[in-house]
């Protein structure tokens, strides 16, 4: 199995655990002389058995990871962690974009007028280098997804 088809079984495995959490919610209580809609236990049961496997192949996924050196040294891992670093610091500076967009309207000459504190076409100019950088980097993250072996 690649790294990819593992993300893909990883993403599934977490919407059933969600569901089986929904369902367990459904079922926690019932009015007196009702029967619930599923049984609980077998609920939980099943909920341990998907957490299970979910536990074993994200430790695969890791160890696949931190172990397929991609480039420089580097590891898979660490990719992923430019990667998380990029989209991070986009979202931040596109929040302070936000922020120099929010108008306050004047009513008299007496009110307080705001001004933007950032030169915000440089601010963008930066928001659009990450983008690129991230779109580059998640490409080739997906390249090696698509190529590498999940290890046991």
């Amino acid at each position: 199995m690649k790294i990819a088809e593992g993300l893909i079984l990883r993403a599934d495995l977490q919407k059933r655990i969600e569901q089986i959490k929904d369902r367990l919610v459904r079922s926690a209580k019932v009015q007196e002389g009702e029967e619930p809609p599923e049984d609980p236990n077998l609920l939980l049961q099943e909920l341990n058995e998907l957490i299970e496997q979910h536990t074993l192949l994200v430790q695969r996924i890791n160890k696949t990871n931190s172990s397929v050196v991609v480039s420089n040294g580097k590891t898979l891992t660490d990719l992923l962690a430019e990667r998380d670093s990029i989209i991070l610091k986009r979202r931040v500076l596109d929040s302070l974009i936000q922020a120099t967009a929010i108008k306050h309207d004047r009513y008299s000459k007496s009110e307080v007028k705001f001004f933007s504190t950032v030169k915000v076409s440089k601010v963008q100019q930066e928001i659009d280098l990450l983008s690129k950088n991230y779109r580059e980097l998640d490409a080739k993250i997906q390249e090696i997804n698509w190529l590498t072996e999940l290890h046991d």
